[in-house]
């Protein structure tokens, strides 16, 4: 496992755990981010991710990032 923020721009990866305090697993649960969902990294901005899951594009922090392992 690595953090999202690890991986490769275009490349789908699927997330295996969501670490962090419960209200952080809850906010990137909401996002549509939760364990076996297909994420993609579509590019990288000043240290935040461009990401598609579902049908939308979503920005998150490194900080974020890093609590997502795929």
């Amino acid at each position: 496992m690595m953090p999202l923020s690890m991986a490769k721009v275009g490349e789908p990866v699927r997330i295996r755990k969501i670490t962090g305090r419960d209200e952080v697993r809850q906010h990137l649960a909401e996002l549509g981010f939760v364990v076996d969902e297909t994420v993609t990294v579509v590019s990288e901005i000043a240290g935040s991710l461009i990401l598609q899951v579902k049908e939308s594009r979503i920005a998150l922090d490194r900080t974020m990032a890093n609590r997502i392992m795929v």
